[in-house]
């Protein structure tokens, strides 16, 4: 049961590249087991034995597609056959599946300093790094070699070992409900456990509950009210930052029943479990019945049954987000392409217009203008374009076709240039009132020209 090395913190780009590749060749689990999606926990367990049993490598020691069927079969019941998993799976595939294994979780005793150290680091970075029970811990429970007390209030536990508790309760304690919880205004982290006896005496683990942030303290607790109760898990931070959308609808994927919801009547024990990188955790505990408290108890029924509810509106509320999401993305593109059509069709007019004329200027001019979106002054233009239009065709051409002499051509260009500036500078003040006021329809420059 040991963590994994710290090592495990590297990571190299050519090894997410051949793990994407990898998730991307892969079948879907419930395909490879030949069950619907529906299937209870029974058929997904009996599906994977018939396969296990066809292409197990004792059976087909030299036959290689054997084996790649039977890790197949093994890896799709891994994720089918855990609660969690198949659920990420069914909302989001294997890149769910692929985010949710990128947190760490380490078994803090199993590191040298120096790796320790990195650790704190990075957890105070923001990496997520979960954390496991010492397996020296869970093994030493299973022994039944651990030192066990009354429960006692206010105490500190060194980093990485546990201070385990008793607790006798009676029936009457065990019908209304107990409650056991955890705090450190220290803001130590530490998990809280709950551990069943065997029969040769030692413990196991049965629930686990980290401490987390609640206003000045941290503290984590267990409820036995005699109806489900569950815990809240939260997000991968890192996948919610890369799709804020799909993070808000599986918000509440991670709110998921405990596993034990009532205690009967009998000895019971619990421990505190200091996870602190380098510092002993203090925390204080308490086990109280819950009957003084019968107002919040029906209150955190309500509660909780409120957020079933709306986890499942949320589900339902996705599907008409995505589709009115799509749509909408469908009318912006659309938009953008009505836009662009409108403006290539003005534009093709515009040149059209300018097309009518024998005036060398107006042709360059209306040819470099091609392809730019029309703009307010585009009716003055085409104005000026009639004007010149009258004015090149009341101007005849030499009989010889020729156009004059060079310095007569290059008067009249001129005299062009500075007559389309002038005009464009009486009609831009002329639109603003600004120096022309109007007068019987012309201004007094225009009556120059």
């Amino acid at each position: 049961m040991a963590g994994p090395k710290f090592g495990s913190f590297k990571g190299e780009k050519g090894e997410s590249a051949a793990a994407a590749g990898a998730a991307a060749q892969r079948r879907d689990p419930y395909e490879v087991l030949g069950v619907g999606r529906n299937a209870t926990e029974q058929e997904i367990k009996s599906a994977f034995r018939r396969m296990a049993l066809k292409y197990h490598p004792d059976k087909n020691a030299d036959d290689p597609i054997a084996s790649e069927k039977f890790q197949e079969a093994t890896f799709s019941y891994n994720i089918l056959s855990d609660p969690d998993k198949r659920r990420q799976y069914d909302s989001s595939g294997f890149e769910a599946i692929e985010a949710d294994s990128q947190e760490l979780e380490l078994d803090l005793s199993s590191l040298n300093t120096v790796n320790t150290v990195f650790a704190a680091l990075f957890s105070k970075l923001g990496v997520p790094i979960k954390t496991t029970v010492s397996a020296t811990v869970l093994e030493e429970a299973l022994n039944g070699s651990v030192e066990i007390s009354q429960l006692q209030l206010g105490k500190s536990v060194e980093k990485q070992t546990a201070h385990f508790y008793s607790i006798d309760i009676t029936d009457k304690e065990a019908k209304m409900g107990l409650v056991c919880r955890s705090h450190s205004t220290a803001k130590s982290k530490f998990k809280l456990l709950y551990f069943e006896p065997e029969d040769n005496g030692g413990l196991s683990l049965a629930l686990q509950e980290d401490s987390a942030k609640t206003g000045k303290v941290t503290s984590a607790g267990m409820f036995f009210l005699g109806f489900p109760v569950y815990r809240f898990e939260q997000n991968n931070s890192a996948a919610a930052a890369k799709d804020p959308d799909s993070a808000f609808f599986k918000r509440l994927d991670g709110f998921q029943p405990c596993e034990v919801n009532e205690l009967k009547a009998g000895t019971h024990y619990f421990a505190v479990y200091g996870d602190n990188f380098f510092k002993s955790a203090s925390y204080t505990i308490e086990v109280v019945c819950a009957e003084p408290f019968s107002a919040e108890k029906e209150r955190l029924r309500s509660v909780e049954a409120k957020i079933i509810a709306k986890r499942s509106e949320l589900s339902k509320f996705e599907s008409e987000y995505r589709e009115v999401l799509a749509k909408f993305t469908e009318m912006t593109s659309r938009y953008a392409q009505e836009m662009q059509t409108i403006d290539d069709l003005l534009n093709e007019r515009n040149a059209i217009h300018a097309s009518y004329t024998n005036n060398p200027t107006l042709q360059r001019s209306s040819g470099s203008s091609k392809g730019k979106s029309p703009s307010k002054g585009s009716k003055r233009e085409d104005d000026q374009t009639v004007k010149k239009e009258k004015k090149s065709k009341s101007q005849p051409m030499p009989m010889d076709g020729s156009r004059g002499d060079d310095e007569g051509s290059m008067k009249e260009s001129s005299f062009d240039l500075w007559k389309d500036a002038t005009l464009l500078f009486v009609d831009y003040y002329r639109d603003r009132t600004i120096l022309f006021p109007e007068k019987s329809g012309t201004s007094p420059v225009s009556e120059m020209m």
